[in-house]
């Protein structure tokens, strides 16, 4: 299993290094990842919560994700943390590039301290400093693969993640009608950018698509067939791209995320040809 940042290294700003996902009804969203992912749950005390709980979900033993029941007048989704090494200073690189500081920076018991933010293009993402004892499971079947921005502003997004992390940055769609980003770190992609085309509504909001890889032996075919069979939905259906075979999926919620078999890499062909699940 590939442990991003597991250790007493310190992490790499820039990198992805937590998510999790605000429902309705813990119950049902713990049931539903647990028979899509196989995670396991474990309970702690979090004051910033509506009811005070926090779930930090686990595959085979490794820290996987967090689960926690959304306010009244929240909505339930999936969000990024990226890791930075300081978050009191996170928070002034935010707002003099343009974002929005809505929370923090709160130190959490045993979890470092926290920055909830809104980037430049108005995308929600938590900053997270984390402690040296940081663990988060990633790289095999059940647990994080990826996240892209999906942003009206490509331009804007761009300056306020390349300023703030000295990412790299390349395009690697057609840079018109796919115009998709990847962001790197040592010339090691670690996010992507794409800015929404046709298939959303022009009032969706800036947001973070997270990834989870899939067990090719089962597919994103078969994984969004369980994911309905759990009370999830497909949001868009299974659709070949470089990277690998990807279905968009909700859980019984409506938090929405995408699963992805990397084994189902499609050939010989550029992203902008592909990406497009609605292009006939």
């Amino acid at each position: 299993m590939s442990i991003s940042g597991a250790g007493t290294r310190v992490i790499p700003a820039g990198l992805p290094c937590w998510i999790e996902v605000a429902c309705h009804d813990e119950t049902r969203a713990q049931d539903f990842y647990a028979g899509l992912f196989g995670w396991q749950y474990e309970v702690r005390r979090d004051p910033a919560t509506p009811n005070g709980r926090y779930w930090i979900a686990a595959h085979d033993g490794v820290p996987a994700g967090g689960l926690y029941q959304a306010g009244a007048r929240s909505v339930p989704g999936w969000t990024l943390h990226i890791a930075v090494p300081h978050t009191a200073s996170a928070a002034e690189w935010v707002e003099h590039l343009g974002g929005q500081v809505t929370l923090g920076p709160v130190a959490i018991p045993e979890r470092g301290s926290i920055l909830h933010a809104l980037d430049a293009c108005g995308a929600p993402v938590v900053f997270w400093e984390a402690p040296p004892d940081w663990q988060f499971a990633g790289g095999v079947p059940g647990t994080f693969s990826g996240a892209d921005l999906n942003t009206h502003d490509g331009v804007a997004a761009d300056h306020f993640y390349t300023k703030l992390f000295n990412y790299s940055s390349r395009q690697v769609g057609d840079g018109e009608s796919v115009d998709y980003t990847e962001y790197s770190i040592d010339h090691t992609p670690v996010l992507y950018r794409y800015v929404m085309g046709p298939e959303y509504r022009r009032d969706t909001p800036p947001h973070w698509l997270v990834y989870f890889e899939v067990d090719p032996a089962r597919g994103a075919d078969a994984t969004a067939g369980q994911a309905l069979m759990l009370g999830g939905s497909v949001v868009i259906e299974p659709y070949d791209t470089p990277y690998g075979r990807t279905a968009i999926l909700a859980d019984p919620d409506g938090a929405v995320f995408a699963v992805i078999d990397h084994s189902r890499v499609l050939e010989g062909v550029g992203r902008a040809e592909v990406d497009d699940p609605y292009d006939d």
